[in-house]
């Protein structure tokens, strides 16, 4: 069986295409990626199409601002796609928001397609992220129409949709989504890079870490809201800070640090360094940072919303609590760290469980299984 992946960007579309080469199921990656760059991820033989200029312009946006290029770059790489498909793949794995134009080409090739979708339903996902915004008073950019329409009519025409939890999954089933045409396989942690290993300089004080975009997606206020009833514990925010926040983090108590973006390999130190982690998000597919966390050692706090609770058992491997709710957090954050061997306990069981089932192999192993039921085919 012969797999074609098509990813605007990066994100796990390399760990999937990567996996899928170690086998010998990869057809060829279709990415905005420059082939020198995405090689860089990748075994130098990796069959490549590459349209860089797209990806010119989605990093361009990304420091000089203006309005979104998301739609036109999703257009542009679909049709890109559509006229370098190949025959001889059985399947087209493409990414929301960029697959719509490729679908009739793949259909005619004889694919079958999947539709990655790395959150919760689109419609989903605008109607909650209106309503936060509106919450805290803070101007909404909201989600073009037409990229939801886009979307839309991307599940609507797929033979699947790849989500990587249970919560993404259920947020399809009620926008009417048929159960079964949901593929469900949650992502992979690299387990040699995030590692338990002990902090060469330990803080004095117990210390709290998140990962993410700083936002109000992530839940971010109601950990501000967290750290100001926990003056004893320190709080560190790590990524970019999302537009309009600067109110909200300018309220912040004197131990919660503002970090910033910094660079990937600086994260498993990060994670060293810490105590347990906390990601009280409001809407997620599967954060990575959650299962590096757990690789490192860390317990987690989660909300259900991350999709922690397909890999967190509540007591054994971290706590999760109800979104929104600034005192659970700091009723877990307590709980957690009030027993120092209850706490390295939980951690060694965050590691263990990411050990059995979520190395990127599993992820590939699951991906190929579940294309070899779409299409009737061995792996």
């Amino acid at each position: 069986m012969k797999v074609a992946v098509a990813v605007h960007g990066r994100f796990h579309g390399f760990d999937l295409a990567r996996e899928l080469a170690a086998d010998g199921n990869l057809a060829r990656l279709y990415t905005t990626y420059p082939a020198f760059a995405a090689r860089r991820f990748l075994d130098l033989d990796t069959p490549l199409a590459c349209c860089p200029s797209l990806e010119l312009v989605r990093r361009l946006h990304g420091r000089l601002g203006g309005p979104s290029p998301h739609l036109w770059i999703g257009r542009r790489f679909a049709r890109f796609v559509a006229a370098r498909l190949n025959p001889g793949a059985d399947v087209l794995v493409g990414w929301s928001g960029a697959v719509l134009e490729a679908i009739p080409a793949a259909r005619t090739l004889g694919m079958r397609v999947v539709v990655e979708r790395g959150s919760s339903h689109i419609a989903h996902q605008a109607a909650l992220l209106a309503e936060e915004y509106a919450r805290f008073g803070l101007t909404f950019d909201p989600v073009d129409p037409r990229m939801i329409a886009r979307e839309q009519a991307e599940y609507r025409d797929a033979d699947a949709i790849a989500v990587p939890t249970s919560f993404a999954a259920e947020t399809f089933v009620a926008q009417g989504v048929d159960r079964d045409r949901l593929i469900i396989n949650p992502y992979g942690v690299d387990l040699s890079r995030f590692q338990p290993q002990p902090a060469l300089v330990r803080p004095m004080r117990r210390r709290v870490l998140f990962v993410g975009r700083v936002g109000l997606r992530k839940g971010v206020p109601y950990l501000v809201e967290a750290a100001r009833r926990l003056p004893q514990v320190d709080f560190h925010l790590v990524g970019p800070v999302e537009a309009g926040m600067e109110a909200i983090l300018a309220q912040a108590p004197a131990n919660l640090t503002v970090r910033g973006p910094l660079p990937g390999d600086s994260l498993p130190a990060e994670y060293r360094q810490a105590d347990l982690f906390c990601l009280p998000s409001l809407e997620e597919g599967l954060p990575l940072t959650l299962l590096q966390a757990m690789a490192s050692g860390l317990p987690v706090i989660a909300t259900p919303e991350t999709g922690g609770a397909d890999v967190i058992v509540p007591g054994h491997e971290g706590i999760l609590v109800p979104s929104r709710d600034p005192a659970a957090i700091v009723g877990a954050v307590e709980t957690i760290l009030e027993n120092e061997e209850k706490r390295q306990t939980m951690g060694e069981h965050a590691r263990n469980r990411v050990a059995h089932g979520h190395e990127w192999r599993d992820y590939g192993r699951r991906a190929v299984a579940a294309y070899a039921l779409l299409t009737g085919k061995p792996a």
